[in-house]
């Protein structure tokens, strides 16, 4: 069985979808494509059971909470 998954993310601006993915493409590995499009970051999830999908899409989305969570800390300019 096959599972492909895209998510899409939207943030305020351009520039924090791409720090947002360039930090979470670290971990993309075989299973995960992700890119930007304007503010948007899109991800495409690729798996073979449905186990493993659960596991990837719950390892990516806790990734990019972190992620998130730095971005707020950092200071504006």
């Amino acid at each position: 069985m096959d599972i492909n998954c895209e998510i899409s993310l939207a943030y305020d601006t351009e520039t924090q979808a791409i720090k947002i993915q360039k930090v979470v493409a670290i971990d993309d590995g075989s299973f995960i494509s992700s890119k930007t499009k304007n503010n948007t970051l899109i991800a495409h999830i690729n798996s073979t059971s449905l186990p493993s999908f659960l596991h990837t899409l719950d390892d990516y989305l806790a990734c990019v909470t972190v992620a998130e969570n730095v971005l707020k800390r950092e200071p504006q300019k």
